[in-house]
This record gives structure tokens, sequence and C-alpha cells, in this order.
């Protein structure tokens, strides 16, 4: 008589002791886990675009400085923050310095302008044979502009062809502060306030140059005309 061979003790595994009919279940909530955070961070991705768009095209925006016509104020290469919000509600005053798109009819070159704003609705900006710029008649005796090696202010000119404007509604007279450097209102004439990105308020690159853009104030000059 035969007997019986025993067959081979069962070898124990991970899930040793757990019903056969949990294992596919299981399996199916480590893929669900696995979509549910794929789809997190794709939600947090798009949430970020989202935030950065709305922020850049109606809160601030950054600006590189590529012209030397605001010398010393801002120099080539440095980078400002734009406000484009209060502007909503807030004018632009005179001696803001602004972000803005050059006329079509002067230039095709897309590369916005930092200029600062001289003449505001109703102003009558004039530069004078003496170097100075009047507003409304009264010198704006201006402390920003550019000064040589010498330390010497440069004086402000005009084409002899004009060098008196009347500022229209809607509009504003725009100069930089490199005078001899700047093309500007004196070149193509006031721009559009609809065509002002916004009002740069902070300088933050690079760091050393850290700092908020003040607004001169100009005690002396009238307010423009009602």
């Amino acid at each position: 008589m035969h007997s019986a061979r025993a067959g081979p003790p069962a070898v124990p595994t991970a899930l040793s002791g757990v019903d056969p009919p949990l294992i596919p279940i299981l399996a199916h909530v480590d893929r669900r886990s696995t979509f549910g955070c794929l789809f997190e961070v794709v939600e947090t991705l798009v949430l970020t675009l989202v935030i950065f768009f709305v922020i850049q095209n109606f809160i601030a925006q950054p600006y590189q400085v590529q012209q030397q016509s605001m010398e010393r104020t801002l120099e080539p290469g440095q980078y400002v923050l734009v406000d484009k919000l209060t502007p909503r509600w807030d004018s632009y005053s005179r001696g803001d310095v602004v972000v803005f798109n050059p006329p079509q009819t002067w230039t095709a070159d897309p590369t916005p302008f930092i200029k600062r704003v001289i003449g505001l609705p109703g102003d009558t900006v004039e530069v004078k044979e003496d170097g100075y710029v009047y507003v409304n008649g009264v010198n704006l005796n201006e402390q920003d502009l550019y000064k040589n090696d010498a330390g010497v202010q440069e004086p402000t000119t005009a084409s002899p062809d004009q060098n008196t404007w009347v500022i229209p509604d809607g509009q504003l007279f725009v100069m930089g502060d490199h005078r001899q450097k700047s093309a500007d209102s004196r070149v193509f004439g006031p721009i559009s306030i609809s065509d002002v990105i916004g009002r740069a308020f902070l300088r933050y690159w690079p760091l050393s140059t850290l700092g908020i853009l003040q607004t001169p104030s100009y005690p002396s000059a009238p307010p423009a005309a009602p």
C-alpha cells in the first residue's frame, strides 16, 4: 500500500489571512489615490496660472528699463513694478513715473516707454530758452533731472519748431529725467491716457537698488485749468 505524499507547505504571503476578494479592491483604491493626487497637482498649476494672469493683467506687472531716458532715477537693465490697478480710480499726477505704449504714428517698435508725467489735461507746458520747464507759467523747479559727472544739471531743450503745448483732455505730457537722451512728448506730443500701462512705483532689481519711486511735489505749480 502506497502512502499518500504530503504536498509542499503553503507559502505565506504579505496578504496571508486576507480574503482573496479584497485584493482587486485594494488595487482599485490605489489607482483612485494616484489619480486624485495627479488631479490636485493639475488643479494647483491651473490655479497658479490663473492668479498669475489676473495679477499681471489687472494688478501689477514687472517691467525692465531699456532706455537711458530716466537716468539717474532709473538705469537701463533695472526692473520696476508697474501698478495697473489704482489708476483705475486714482488719476495720474504730475511727477508720476509711467510706462506706456509709444504712439504708433511715431514708431513701429512695440517696446513700452517709461517717462515722468509733466503736464496734465488742461495744462500749458512750455520749455523756455533758460533751459527750464514751465507749467501754466510757473517754473517746475525739478529736482530729479539728470546731472552730469560734474554734478551739473543739464538744461531742457525743445525743437525750434515748437516749445509750447496745451494738453487736451484724456492726454498727458511726459518727459524723461535725462532730457538730452529722451524721446518724449517734446517730439511726439502728448500721449493718450488709454495708452498708459500703469504707474511705476517700485524698483526691485538688482536688490541693491530696491526702493519706492517717490512722486515729487511741485508746490509752486498751479493746478491744471478746469
